[in-house]
């Protein structure tokens, strides 16, 4: 008969009950008899918002189920799912260590606040009360993402003025010229002056930008001509209802014409400079997916006298006039982002002298009709594009009616956040004041990209091309290019480092091209 082995399972059992006894229970003695250690002041943290007195509101238990006696604990944590002390981790969570010894870190896992709920309830929220009443909202980005910049970046702030923002800047550069025309050549090197400022209001609904840019030159060697240039506009927007809205526009610009000017004197040692003074008044109202604009454009032009090589003056007040324009415009919402219109305009430019030095009476009508889409992506791409076509009639029946196939519009293109891409077309009917020449149509295309090679660098690039079309044969058309990188280093958040250089080529099919090489260098202060 076989014989059974005595089992080994109680023998085990008691091995093991015996070493927990001889290690473990000696822990635990220890461990009663040490105290118990201080909590840090910050490794209680509570839900923001939460009330830390007794009796207070409790963002976590609003309607005050938590009976535990946790808001009374100053070492107790708080959470919308639990509530635990703080002396030992909470179950089913993971701690970490302080990042120092001063506990200054944070442990988000610990305590189940959320970082970014407690950014959005402080400043956020005040300025969506504030927004809430504005009816000229901030402008978003198209994808509504938070812009990331630079944190050291910090752009010239400007100066506030009660509810106005003045930025004012200035530009102190020294620049060379080189101009030849034939065999003929011309340098000169000078000093430029350049001011540039916008005043803009922040106002909960209305508002007001004034912008402002002024080019003072004195040569410092060479015989070229100077060519200072002065602009200013200014434009009142008023929110008269829901959806209707009116513009007030102003402005002044001043500049002297160039050597290379169709009008230009021959001979002239200081061409003649021009006043201009501006004024507009627009109307604008939403009917369901229907917009209406109408608007009157006023302008007056005065020209001063022109200086010859012997010191003499030539007076030009025979070509100063004054112009007004009626227009409307019809809109067809296709979406916010899409809008094809249509737009009539009226006009008549009347001069101060019935006729000018040569007997012409120069006065005409304007007439003009085009169609087009307005474009509002966002950042990404908007302006408008529109093509038509315009007539000009004069009070002289000896001079030839100027008409043709106008294009105009703008747009602005952003491939990529820090590259920005501009195109424009423009189509303008200037008079003459040749013998028997009414004047020409000059088509203008221009284009510019600028790209954020750094944070505080961005690269530009800029050209343009202007074709004057002469209807009459005695004059013959010509046509000018331009073309200039450049660069702008900002220094610091007040003085940039700014560089360019430009060619300009007037093209003629008779007579010599002219051509022109400018290269500057300066630094600009900004407020």
């Amino acid at each position: 008969m076989t014989r059974r082995m005595p089992s080994c399972r109680p023998i085990s059992l008691g091995v093991a009950l015996a070493a927990t006894a001889v290690f473990v229970l000696p822990s635990l003695s220890s461990a009663q008899s040490r105290p118990k250690p201080k909590t840090p002041a910050n490794a209680a943290r509570t839900l923001p918002q939460q009330a830390a007195t007794p009796g207070a509101t409790n963002a976590a238990d609003p309607y005050g189920m938590n009976t535990d006696g946790a808001d009374n604990d100053p070492n107790a944590v708080t959470s919308p799912l639990f509530t635990t002390d703080a002396s030992r981790p909470a179950q089913g969570l993971r701690t970490r260590p302080t990042a120092n010894a001063a506990g200054n870190a944070e442990d988000t896992l610990a305590t189940g606040t959320n970082p970014r709920a407690r950014r959005l309830s402080g400043r956020e929220d005040e300025q969506a009360d504030v927004d809430f009443n504005r009816m000229n909202l901030r402008e978003n980005s198209l994808d509504a993402l938070t812009p990331r910049l630079n944190p050291n970046r910090n752009d010239a702030p400007g100066i506030r003025l009660g509810t106005m923002v003045l930025r004012p800047s200035v530009t102190q550069s020294v620049a060379a010229e080189r101009q030849k025309s034939g065999s003929n050549t011309q340098n000169r090197n000078y000093l430029q002056t350049e001011l540039k400022g916008t005043l803009a209001s922040d106002w909960s609904r209305h508002a007001l930008t004034v912008t402002g840019d002024g080019i003072y030159q004195r040569n410092i060697s060479g015989d070229g001509e100077e060519k200072p240039s002065v602009n200013i506009d200014a434009d009142l927007r008023l929110d008269l209802a829901e959806r209707t809205t009116g513009h007030i526009r102003g402005g002044y610009g001043f500049y002297r014409e160039d050597t290379d000017d169709p009008n230009a004197i021959s001979g002239a040692t200081t061409q003649a400079g021009v006043h201009t003074l501006k004024g507009g008044l627009e109307l604008q109202r939403e009917f369901g997916v229907i917009r209406g604009t109408t608007g009157l454009d006023l302008e007056k032009r005065i020209y001063t006298d022109a200086t010859l090589a012997d010191g003499s003056k030539v007076s030009l007040e025979d070509r100063d006039r004054l112009s007004g324009t009626l227009r409307g415009r019809i809109g067809y919402e296709l979406s916010p982002a899409i809008i094809p219109f249509l737009e009539a305009a009226v006009g008549r430019a009347r001069y101060d002298l019935r006729t000018d030095s040569l007997g012409y009476a120069r006065s005409f009508w304007t007439y003009a009709m085009k169609g087009g889409v307005e474009l509002d992506m966002g950042e990404k791409l908007r302006g408008e594009l529109s093509a038509g076509y315009e007539r000009a009639d004069f009070d002289d029946e000896r001079l030839q009616a100027l008409s043709g196939l106008t294009l105009d519009g703008t747009l602005a293109w952003s491939p990529q956040r820090g590259t920005d891409v501009t195109f424009g077309l423009a189509t303008t009917i200037e008079p003459s004041t040749t013998a028997g020449a009414s004047g020409y149509v000059a088509y203008t295309a221009n284009a510019g990209i600028s790209h954020e090679v750094r944070d505080n660098v961005v690269a530009r690039l800029t050209g343009s091309t202007v074709f004057r079309d002469y209807p009459n044969g005695s004059v013959q058309d010509e046509t000018v290019y331009t073309a200039g990188p450049g660069f702008t280093w900002g220094l610091n958040r007040y003085l940039d480092l700014k560089g360019d250089l430009g060619y300009e080529l007037t093209s003629r099919k008779v007579s010599d091209d002219t051509r022109t090489l400018r290269a500057s260098i300066g630094l600009t202060l900004k407020r």
